[in-house]
């Protein structure tokens, strides 16, 4: 393929969101050039839910999006329904399943999805610069991407870079790099849904439940859900700890309820005349290698029709509001997405260009915006690619 030396926009990402942007900017009859270093489009997208690829949920809203200005992600989001998403692949023959929460994943494969959207960018003639590093960017003039000794022009640039989540894959910080090179601020960065390590001791009360899985509610500060939580040798995994993991912050305790969907209370007042030891009864409800580690023996030992008011309220609160403060995260490795990122003040939420950069576009996971797990952070990888291609300037024509 021969590389263009200058083209109307430059996307830097072969991601989701590049992919998706260039895509919809070439619909529009622009001449769109992506470049990333990676030697295969998409490998985020390829891998992401055990690679069936949660690509969407039917209940997408603004409040299943972490941002400092809560408000930037309306405009994107009621511009692309998660229909449209549905409607644009099932058109390309991607089959789906709806799971619990409104989730979407394909039953063709994340391959088969990704596939699709490099494909559509090939038939719309999207030149793909693809195992090329990234040298230099800038802009005297028009924005020249400097990548294997050659230089390469435009009036637009858009950043599709991500964030280091999942390094694994080729995800790097390049995005935020270059944000700031121009002068950007960048939103603190830090893993999110990501599994929860505990500190040694906590680690060994429960370690003999590694492997077990559980529904619980947990909650940090105001924030709760509730989700499956799995024990691991490290800590706590499963996505009610995804979840909440994205709202954690280092030294913060969290309260889990192991029993969200019934009450201790009503567990001891339906079996008050049993001579049956608390533990017992608890163990029935509960994984039996967790009784002992969050009720103390000799609480556990009680006969039920013994029990005072007092240790039944400890029961109660050692059951439904367990405290615990993690160690820290098991970090970008095992993060799905990055909390934090380009600061949306000086991005426009309908066009996504920079206000202090004229011509310089942020989309996707690059920006201070993270989804919920289930589906969202593609969405909005879609929803802003598609407006930031709307917002493109027309095509010069040189």
């Amino acid at each position: 393929m021969t590389t263009p030396t200058h083209c109307d926009a430059i996307i830097l990402g072969a991601g989701a969101s590049g992919l998706f942007c260039a895509m919809r900017a070439a619909e529009r009859g622009l001449r769109v050039a992506v470049i990333d270093h990676a030697d295969k489009p998409a490998r985020k997208v390829r891998v992401s839910g055990g690679g069936k690829c949660n690509f969407t949920n039917l209940d997408v809203s603004p409040a299943n999006y972490l941002c400092a200005n809560p408000h930037f992600v309306k405009s994107a989001l009621a511009r692309l329904s998660p229909w449209e998403v549905v409607d644009f692949f099932t058109g390309h023959g991607v089959t789906h399943e709806q799971r619990e929460h409104s989730q979407l994943f394909t039953l063709t494969g994340a391959g088969h999805l990704a596939g699709i959207l490099v494909d559509r960018c090939h038939k719309l003639g999207v030149t793909l610069l693809l195992g090329r590093k990234i040298e230099a960017v800038d802009r005297p003039g028009p924005f020249r991407v400097s990548t294997g000794g050659e230089i390469i022009k435009a009036d637009a640039l858009v950043v599709a870079l991500g964030g280091p989540s999942w390094p694994q894959v080729g995800a790097t910080d390049l995005g935020f790099r270059l944000a700031r090179q121009f002068g950007l601020e960048v939103v603190r960065p830090r893993p999110g849904l990501v599994p929860l390590t505990l500190a040694p001791g906590d680690r060994e009360r429960f370690a003999p439940l590694a492997g077990n899985a559980l529904p619980v509610t947990i909650g940090c500060g105001s924030v709760r859900f509730t989700d499956p939580l799995l024990f691991t040798h490290k800590g706590f995994s499963g996505p009610a700890v995804l979840q909440i993991s994205s709202f954690w912050r280092d030294g913060e305790t969290l309260t889990i309820d192991f029993l969200p969907h019934d009450r201790v209370a009503d567990l001891i007042e339906t079996n008050r005349a049993s001579t049956m030891q608390l533990g017992t009864l608890l163990g029935q409800a509960l994984p039996k290698r967790l009784v002992p580690v969050i009720l103390a023996e000799s609480l556990a030992a009680t006969e039920i029709s013994q029990l005072s008011k007092r240790q039944m309220e400890d029961a109660a609160g050692r059951v439904h509001r367990f405290r615990i403060t993690p160690a820290g995260t098991e970090g970008y490795a095992k993060a799905e997405v990055t909390v934090g990122g380009v600061d949306t003040a000086h991005i426009s939420s309908k066009t996504f260009e920079c206000s202090t950069v004229p011509g310089l576009y942020i989309i996707g996971e690059t920006l201070d915006v993270t989804g919920h797990l289930g589906g969202y952070n593609l969405h909005w990888a879609f929803a802003s690619a598609a407006a930031c291609a709307q917002g493109l300037p027309e095509s010069r024509g040189e």
